[in-house]
């Protein structure tokens, strides 16, 4: 006896649909395998799956029982084929004549028959809805987020035998529905306001207008300045997620385990920061069955990077080419894998290894040679891929104390969506190489540099000079224009003018300061 039941698997961000197959010899000696490269957890499906049966009162084909998960080259990990395995394991007579070709599965099972939640529910239901079938069963701790897959029915499961009541045409599972206009009613912005940050106006205008055109930004100040303050508001002056944005970002949160019931879906853009510690495979992602890192995680959104030059010096390089090229390309023995990683950095450090380099009061005790080791941690080709460089001043004693209330996110935040809407009305459907939107002046390639980047006579001048003065590399050049243009945005002005050129520079040449 054969019969062919569906799940999914997980494959980098995305999902992949499993057969799971089974097939029954009679034999005196009944046990179950499971082949078609599994790992522990399926390995030990048969235990829980047996025990789910008999604590659910389901009765199981009897004899040498072998299971085949399908394409046998795909490594299957976790236990969300419990479900699938058991269905197809199921001795009913109505039952096994059932058609369930259109319907796919996915769940864990306890040993009392209970569905327990798994990860990539999102990306598991995508890939489902794709490939043509029109009902996927979940446990219900997952079904919301599935969800939001729409154009395929998700049904909330609570057990095995609530499924097999259902699918035999007993009591019904009602299906959950996603409803846009709720998620866009939760979407909110960052609690964090600017109205708590006491002074600081050009380091807050640089973040306005990072947060307006997409663009990196290097914060240096002494410790105590406001630096991490400022960076963990910036993604409440940024535009709100749209719905696309949410679903390719929680599918890379629901593989990873970030999501639950409760926060099915992002409904902020996400703001990560991980201490300086971590490794680099902890940053770009990977392991031997590769899994998303902090970049990727922070996709859409903010990644928050402090005390820069203390990261390992390989966490700091491997963030050449997902600055560039907005996505990560993890390749090991057992395959090769891409994530989207398109955050806007946000690095912060101290002038110097004690911190105090030029500051008012306090002497910084580093050598001239310990101060350019410092900063020389920091590679060339890494502050060349940042847009903004800016000083974050110490505060003095009248600027803290006053009563006087700073500008507040809300204000600052209406500002951004202005320039960006207007950025957005002049790409007008733009595509990037990868055929995905041109979305924000930090993603023009050299195509729409040419385009939309038009200067003044006085511009074209001031940027001659300022190309020379700072030798700026032909990446550099390209910074300060997609800059500029943003500055112009703020304006208004299709035409990038001398101002816009002169502030972008300004924005571009503070490392030059410390590393002499």
């Amino acid at each position: 006896m054969f019969s062919v039941f569906y799940s999914a698997a997980i494959n980098g961000i995305d999902g992949l649909i499993v057969n799971v197959e089974s097939s029954v010899i009679g034999s005196p000696q009944p046990r179950l395998d499971i082949i078609g490269l599994p790992d522990t957890a399926i390995k030990e499906a048969a235990g829980r799956v047996r025990s789910a049966a008999r604590s659910c009162t389901l009765t199981l084909k009897k004899g040498l029982l072998t299971v085949n998960l399908a394409p046998a080259d795909i490594k299957k990990e976790g236990s969300s084929y419990d479900l699938p395995i058991l269905l197809s394991l199921i001795d009913h007579p109505v039952f096994v004549k059932k058609d369930f070709s259109k319907k796919c599965f996915v769940g864990e099972l306890s040993l009392s028959g209970d569905l327990r939640p798994v990860s990539g529910a999102l990306p598991m239901a995508i890939a489902a809805r794709d490939a043509g079938f029109g009902e996927l069963y979940l446990p219900a701790e997952n079904a919301l987020e599935a969800s939001a897959a729409l154009g395929i029915k998700v049904f909330p499961a609570e057990n095995a035998r609530q499924v097999f009541d259902h699918l035999l045409g007993g009591k019904p599972i009602i299906p959950i529905e996603f409803s846009e206009k709720d998620f866009f009613d939760a979407t909110g912005m960052c609690n964090l306001d600017f109205a708590d940050v006491k002074g600081q106006e050009s380091a807050k205008k640089a973040l306005e207008i990072a947060a307006a055109g997409g663009h990196n930004i290097l914060l240096i100040g002494p410790p105590g300045s406001g630096k991490s303050m400022l960076s963990s508001r910036l993604p409440g002056i940024m535009p709100p997620l749209t719905l696309d944005e949410s679903i390719e970002s929680s599918k890379i949160h629901s593989i990873a385990g970030l999501t639950s019931e409760l926060k099915p879906l992002l409904i902020q853009r996400p703001f990560r920061a991980p201490h300086h510690t971590l490794s680099h495979i902890a940053l770009t992602g990977g392991g031997t069955y590769p899994k998303p890192g902090e970049i990727s995680l922070a996709n859409n959104g903010v990644l928050f990077l402090d005390e820069f030059p203390e990261f390992d010096k390989r966490a700091i390089e491997v963030l050449r080419q997902p600055i560039e090229n907005r996505e990560i390309v993890i390749t090991r023995v057992n395959g090769t894998v891409t994530y989207p990683a398109s955050f806007l950095l946000v690095c912060a450090m101290n002038p110097c290894k004690c911190g105090f380099f030029g500051h008012p009061t306090k002497e910084c005790v580093c050598s001239v040679s310990t101060r350019k080791a410092y900063i020389a941690k920091l590679s060339g080709p890494i502050l060349d891929r940042i847009d903004l460089q800016v000083e974050v001043g110490a505060l003095e004693f009248k600027v803290l104390d006053t009563t006087i209330a700073s500008e507040s996110s809300a204000e600052i935040r209406k500002r951004v969506y202005e320039a960006r809407n207007f950025a957005l009305s002049r790409f007008d459907g733009d595509t990037l190489a990868n055929g995905k939107k041109l979305t924000s002046n930090a993603l023009m390639q050299p195509k729409h540099i040419r385009k939309y980047c038009v200067t003044d006579e006085n511009g074209r001048e001031l940027l001659h000079a300022a190309f020379n003065r700072l030798n700026l590399s032909a990446r550099g050049y390209d910074k300060v224009l997609k800059v500029a243009r943003t500055l112009a945005d703020f304006d208004k002005s299709e035409l990038i003018k001398a101002q816009h050129i002169a502030y972008a520079v300004q924005l571009r040449s503070l490392d030059k300061k410390y590393s002499h």
